[in-house]
């Protein structure tokens, strides 16, 4: 095993645990770090696309279990998110690197925005199907074109649209999986992949993941540790930007 390797794996664990504790999935972060370490940005995508899913699939299992989930009122956008995501990572190829690049910096602004300052007031309470599908399929489109599973853009989307926040985290890790998954095997349809490194940072990640979900459930201050994974996604944001310019 590549030596490299042993360090993907840690990152992704550590990642994993932190993220799933706020809620989200690790993806955002582990994608620019490794292209940082010098993975190329669309192998980082995929590799970010495949540890994210497997982060919020545990996420979303353990919930499932705990009675927690309302699949009749998310499965239509989630539905959204499984027809446009693949479609977003299909134009990909299509569009210049460096602008995508631009574009995923621009994301991690805002994700860390949203964690740090974000408004927790609900601007409606609409949750009809069509406009969830809408949500679904918007934010669908986007996370396909970066690579990725889409949580950051929808969490403070759905605390406008009225969603509980307690059960906001619960909703987005329920659907980023059929976002997570339809983009990545896009993704592998036209980008080499090292399936031995997938593996291994999925396995680290569902790891992470479960013991990042069992530690939310234990009254650890959320607004803390999404602070913590705000400024994480600065320094990644303006790092990124720097090497841009």
């Amino acid at each position: 095993m590549p030596a490299e390797y042993l360090l993907y794996v840690f990152l992704a664990f550590v990642l994993s645990i932190l993220f799933s504790m706020g809620g989200a999935g690790s993806g955002i972060a582990l994608i620019p770090i490794l292209h940082f370490l010098g993975v190329d940005f669309n192998v980082a995508k995929a590799v970010g696309l495949f540890a994210g899913a497997s982060t919020t699939i545990t996420s979303s299992v353990m919930n499932f279990r705990r009675k927690a989930l309302d699949i009749a009122q998310l499965w239509p956008m989630a539905l959204g998110m499984l027809l446009f995501a693949p479609l977003g990572a299909w134009f990909n190829r299509f569009v210049d690197q460096e602008f995508v690049k631009a574009l995923f910096v621009l994301l991690l602004l805002y994700s860390a925005t949203m964690m740090m300052f974000g408004r927790k007031k609900a601007l409606t309470h609409l949750h009809s199907k069509p406009l969830l599908l809408a949500v679904g399929s918007g934010v669908g489109l986007v996370s396909g074109l970066l690579g990725v599973g889409g949580g950051n853009l929808l969490i403070p989307l759905l605390i406008l649209l009225g969603f509980e926040p307690r059960k906001v985290a619960v909703a987005v890790s329920f659907v980023v999986p059929f976002s997570a998954l339809g983009s990545f095997f896009t993704y592998a349809s036209y980008v080499p992949l090292d399936w031995r490194l997938l593996l291994l940072v999925a396995l680290a990640s569902v790891v992470g993941g479960y013991l990042g979900n069992h530690l939310m459930h234990f009254k650890l201050n959320q607004q803390q540790i999404k602070k913590i994974m705000a400024l994480i996604l600065y320094i990644l944001a303006f790092k990124m930007l720097y090497g841009l310019l």
